[in-house]
């Protein structure tokens, strides 16, 4: 057997140490969540139960937990829908040069670079000015967009420089419409890459904070929420509010890459089919 060399055992512990300080902080959040009905925020525990995560689903003294949760999901969904329509569109934009095509590509990723906090206060100020009322479905949706399409753009443009055109020109060969060859042809062969879009959208709009500080209006977000119980909630029902979004993130992700893998599946079999003939 190889005798392994002493890089391998720094990289190793490097790589350690990286998850430890990646999820570490989550695993301590977690395991506090598990106090006893007299817990407290921090260790030594005092006892163990699941005490605060029943406490969570009743009436709280300070906050909105359960109101503020169906916002930040209803806002993900918008974002999340609205940036994959015009990640595609603007993908199959820009399969051609166009006049202005660089001058609107870095306008775009732009937003990426701009403070978050610049782009909501930004955001607010007009809203303020033009006499709109801030709330979380006009200025906060589109602050979050500034955030979220240029990451749909950026995969879109990955995608169709690798995309084979000769399906598209065998679909028109065989009489399709411009608008058949897309969604028979084009979107189906897109298909996984679509569920990344869609996860990028929905995972940074539901927890995105700075861009959504000064465009939610009266009504908090999920992470605003949060943010505001840190300075009054004592008690480690905040860590089990921590933990249940935390469990949600991984089993939207998990859900995403599930029907990801369905449609990769799919797709290969489609074409093993077509390849021996059977449709």
């Amino acid at each position: 057997m190889e005798r392994r060399s002493l890089s391998f055992y720094v990289l190793t512990f490097v790589f350690a140490l990286f998850i430890l300080f990646l999820y570490g902080p989550t695993i301590t959040i977690a395991i506090l969540s598990l106090q006893g009905p007299n817990g407290g925020l921090t260790f030594p525990m005092n006892g163990m139960s699941l005490h605060w995560f029943y406490d969570l689903f009743e009436q709280q003294a300070v906050g909105d937990i359960w109101g503020s949760f169906r916002r930040s999901f209803a806002l993900g969904f918008m974002v999340m829908v609205i940036t994959v329509v015009v990640s595609v569109m603007g993908g199959l934009a820009f399969r051609k040069k166009f006049t202005g095509s660089g001058f609107v590509f870095y306008l775009v990723i732009t937003s990426l670079i701009i403070p978050s906090i610049l782009i909501s206060l930004g955001v607010g100020l007009i809203f303020n000015q033009l006499g709109w009322d801030v709330h979380w479905t006009t200025s906060g949706l589109g602050s979050q967009l500034t955030w979220t399409l240029p990451f749909g753009l950026l995969i879109m443009f990955a995608v169709f420089n690798r995309f084979d055109k000769s399906y598209e020109e065998a679909a028109r060969d065989l009489g399709a419409s411009p608008w058949q060859t897309i969604r028979l042809v084009v979107l189906p062969i897109i298909g996984p890459s679509l569920i990344g879009v869609a996860l990028f959208g929905f995972t940074l709009s539901y927890d995105e904070f700075a861009r959504t500080l000064l465009t939610a209006g009266s009504y908090n977000t999920l992470p605003l929420e949060i943010f505001g119980m840190t300075t009054n909630v004592t008690t480690p029902v905040l860590y089990a509010l921590g933990t249940l979004t935390t469990v949600f993130s991984f089993v939207m992700i998990g859900t995403f890459l599930g029907v990801a893998v369905y449609l990769q599946k799919r797709k290969k079999r489609l074409g093993s089919d077509a390849n021996s003939g059977l449709i």
